[in-house]
């Protein structure tokens, strides 16, 4: 059975765009003199670079000219770059061109480049020039398809991307029109994405351009978006989850994209860019939360705020909202600006979600999948659920395939952005694909009022002796709500009688821990002392089945994805394989 909400799911009027010639007509047209981009070419200038939609649309359709004149109509092109504004140029210059845009994941090692490379049979490539080395290799090996080599720095051995801009300028202003002639199939593969993991799993998703158009409708009704927000971008472009929803609805908004430093300049960033908002996982807002918790405290605001916290959400109530005026001094420390931030991926701490919606930061979950272009769910602006990620978005379908008696089966989902395929794997496909659904793999449940829950991946739920299910992402929120966890990994250890021991993997932070625990070094006086919190704190909160027995204390971090996801399989190998 299907799930509709009882919620008026649009809040929003939007218009429906056929494909990405659409977007880069906005660009144009609605956006020509507002700032597109802005960004610094080191972390430690004070220049900011700004670059109009006028420009970004004219430098896409220049190298979309030079790049029909090097003969890859119809070809894959693949893309790898930390963010920057030329990544962005070659994206929209490919798909645009009807090209196959093949965005690589910027921190894979040099033999997995290689690999995805000759798996996509992409025919040129454009990238960064710290991955000259690797390109240097593959051109001498000859084992790929490729025939162009696009560097978007000036490297005298490889074509440079701004000579392909001047070319097709050029090309341009002489009267070439092979650009403007091109028409777009924006039901075909338009973009192909290489899922995370090892490059002998990992599979190629096939996108089209109307699977991310049809996504991009339904988040433009759902989130207000406005042309004056500025939006910090620092997770990798390659994944949908930031191309989808900074990169192609923010500009589709008219929103300025700005290019964080890296991880460690997001605070400074936030400030010198003047942050209205930004896309990220919760990993990252959970423990911009507790630095928020542990500044409070460190002041002896605790109690003060936790009362103006009362005050201010009594006010709410009425209609009277005081949060950004009385917690001005926090908002400061986040830039002044910030007042939206969209959370997908994980599952969050409600008590961070909480803090977040208390200091007037409008904080919205979602849940997607590459798959899925990616957005298949999301809270909006008006209706909220805390630990939910929202209910479907316009357009889309969900439902519970083959649910339990506490109502969690896995999600399956009928929508236009779901993907055409797996690329060259049919028998992948036909496991997802089944009468018109797709199947995520994922589990959830539905509240009664239509709001949607994820407890956990179907492979991950560890099902003990006595047909008890236990849920990974359950207990670790509680592991990870204290103070001085930075991650954990909640795992069952097979035991010799078939059953599971309920174990966790906690990385803790030494500075955090010796703040609370003074002149502690001992290791296993450490471990005791988390054990006895992982006793009073989690297991207290659980029934008896759900008991963590053993932890692993560490402080080096957890294996994860460049989008912050923990690489459970390739945990389970190191802690599995060492015992």
């Amino acid at each position: 059975m299907i799930f509709v909400s009882k919620y008026k799911r649009k809040l929003y009027d939007s218009v429906k765009m056929k494909d990405f010639r659409d977007l880069v007509n906005r660009y144009s047209t609605l956006y020509a003199n507002d700032i597109a981009f802005e960004y610094k070419e080191t972390p430690s200038s004070e220049e900011h670079i700004k670059i109009t939609y006028g420009k970004f649309a004219d430098d896409i359709k220049s190298l979309g000219t030079a790049l029909l004149n090097l003969g890859l109509s119809k070809k894959r092109v693949a893309i790898i770059s930390p963010n920057r504004y030329e990544w962005c140029v070659s994206y929209l210059a490919v798909t645009t061109s009807d090209m196959i845009v093949v965005p690589l994941d910027r921190a894979l090692p040099d033999n997995e480049i290689e690999s995805i490379i000759i798996r996509s049979k992409a025919e040129a490539v454009i990238f960064d020039k710290k991955y000259s080395e690797v390109f240097e290799k593959i051109a001498s090996s000859k084992n790929s398809s490729l025939s162009s080599y696009i560097c978007m720095d000036n490297l005298d051995q490889f074509t440079s991307y701004a000579s392909l801009i001047e070319k097709g300028h050029s090309l341009i202003i002489n009267g070439d029109n092979k650009y403007d002639l091109v028409e777009i199939d924006n039901s075909k593969m338009s973009i192909m994405l290489f899922t995370s993991g090892t490059t002998s799993i990992s599979k190629a998703v096939a996108l089209s351009q109307s699977n991310i158009c049809e996504d991009i409708y339904a988040l433009a009704q759902m989130t207000d978006i406005r042309k004056e927000d500025t939006f910090l971008s620092f997770l990798p472009l390659h994944h949908t989850f930031e191309s989808t929803c900074t990169f192609l609805y923010g500009t589709f908004s008219g929103i300025t994209v700005a290019f964080c430093d890296g991880i460690k300049y997001v605070q400074k960033n936030l400030k010198e860019f003047k942050v209205t908002g930004f896309v990220c996982v919760p990993l990252m807002l959970e423990i911009m939360y507790k630095k928020i918790k542990k500044g409070i405290e460190e002041k002896g605001k605790t109690k003060l705020v936790q009362s103006m916290t009362k005050v201010c959400n009594g006010m709410l109530k009425v209609g009277i909202d005081l949060r950004r005026k009385v917690f001005k001094e926090v908002l400061e420390n986040l830039g002044g600006k910030l007042r939206i931030l969209i959370a997908g991926g994980a599952a969050m701490s409600k008590d961070a979600i909480q803090g977040f919606l208390d200091l007037g930061i409008n904080l919205l979950q979602g849940y997607g999948l590459t798959e899925t272009s990616p957005v298949i769910a999301g809270e909006n602006d008006k209706y909220k659920r805390c630990g939910s990620v929202g209910f479907p978005l316009p357009g889309i379908d969900v439902k519970i395939d083959n649910p339990d008696s506490d109502g969690i089966g896995e999600i399956a989902v009928k929508a236009p952005t779901v993907m055409l395929e797996y690329v060259d794997n049919p028998e992948a496909t036909a496991d997802v694909l089944k009468d018109g659904w797709f199947y995520t793999g994922d589990l959830g449940y539905f509240d009664k009022d239509g709001f949607l829950f994820i407890t956990g991946r179907k492979k991950d739920v560890i099902v003990l002796k006595n047909g008890k299910n236990i849920f990974p992402e359950e207990l670790e929120i509680l592991v990870n709500k204290l103070p001085y966890v930075s991650e954990s990994m909640v795992f069952g250890r097979p035991e010799a009688d078939g059953d599971y021991k309920i174990c966790a993997k906690i990385v803790y932070n030494k500075d955090h821990f010796n703040e609370i625990h003074k002149d502690i070094s001992n290791q296993e006086e450490i471990k005791n002392i988390i054990w006895n919190d992982i006793k009073n704190e989690v297991n207290h909160k659980m029934p008896a089945y759900k008991y963590i027995r053993e932890i692993i204390v560490t402080e080096v971090p957890l294996i994860k994805t460049t989008t912050q996801k923990v690489k459970r399989h390739e945990e389970l190998k190191l802690i599995l394989g060492n015992t």
